[in-house]
């Protein structure tokens, strides 16, 4: 029963985790700190996204940082 529950509910349940895991963080290190730990994570997770998809990895920094990889 409780689990059915946190199964139907499971993006509600992850952003409740998500928000508190950066709010301990942010307690922790401090606002800044924290929104360069973010800016890393997403640029991680988009990167990451890309290559699931069987991008190049090149096309992807070209995309990101224009005329430094060709």
């Amino acid at each position: 029963m409780m689990w059915e529950l946190l199964w139907e509910h499971k993006g509600k349940l992850m952003g409740i985790l998500a928000g508190i895991f950066f709010g301990i963080i942010y307690l922790l290190v401090g606002f800044w700190n924290t929104l360069v730990f973010v800016v890393f994570v997403g640029t991680g997770y988009y990167i990451g996204r890309k290559l699931d998809h069987k991008e190049d990895l090149r096309e992807i920094l070209d995309r990101i940082l224009p005329g430094k990889f060709r």
